[in-house]
């Protein structure tokens, strides 16, 4: 599908067939995922496949029990290497961009999962002490969002957007 209508069309998926997410798969998303922007090109986005199935039941109940990760035959973490942003633009760069980057990234990651037949959903709120214990990560590394990924269930709702006119403010053309 195009672009314009991949974005339009996105819905978040909490339900997933039993049908498996091929390494390949992934691999393709997460090139997609990287192409996207980042300050300075620097490129602080990690990611953390998970498909252990104690780790993803583990990673729910540090989303605070939103059980529907744990049936996602994939969960991808977003995180930022916070070392290499820092020492690029310093606090801003941990504060601010390593957030923008991980954001850019983790919507490319979703496009491209729906594009290509699969679901996701984004995933902001959990402990990150929690996930940071499961994943075993490094300190300079921080998990900023958590997407499970699979092929849905069943067509998700999607839900409706404000228009043009609620959200752009003219006054200033």
């Amino acid at each position: 599908m195009d672009a314009s209508e991949c974005m339009k069309s996105l819905a978040s998926v909490r339900g997933f067939s039993e049908r498996d997410v091929t390494e390949k798969e992934v691999e393709e998303i997460l090139r997609d995922a990287s192409a996207a922007p980042s300050a300075g090109n620097i490129q602080d986005w990690r990611f953390i496949a998970v498909r252990n199935q104690g780790n993803r039941k583990r990673l729910a109940s540090a989303a605070f029990d939103q059980h529907f990760l744990g049936n996602a035959p994939v969960i991808i973490v977003v995180c930022s290497d916070m070392k290499e942003i820092g020492e690029a633009y310093g606090e801003r760069g941990k504060g601010l961009f390593s957030v923008q980057d991980a954001a850019a990234a983790a919507q490319n990651l979703l496009l491209s999962a729906w594009n290509r037949g699969l679901g996701g959903c984004w995933v902001g709120s959990f402990d990150e002490k929690k996930v940071r214990e499961i994943l075993v990560l490094p300190e300079h590394v921080r998990p900023l969002v958590i997407i499970p990924l699979g092929y849905p269930k069943e067509k998700p709702r999607k839900h409706p957007r404000k228009s043009v006119d609620e959200i752009l403010h003219k006054e200033f053309y």
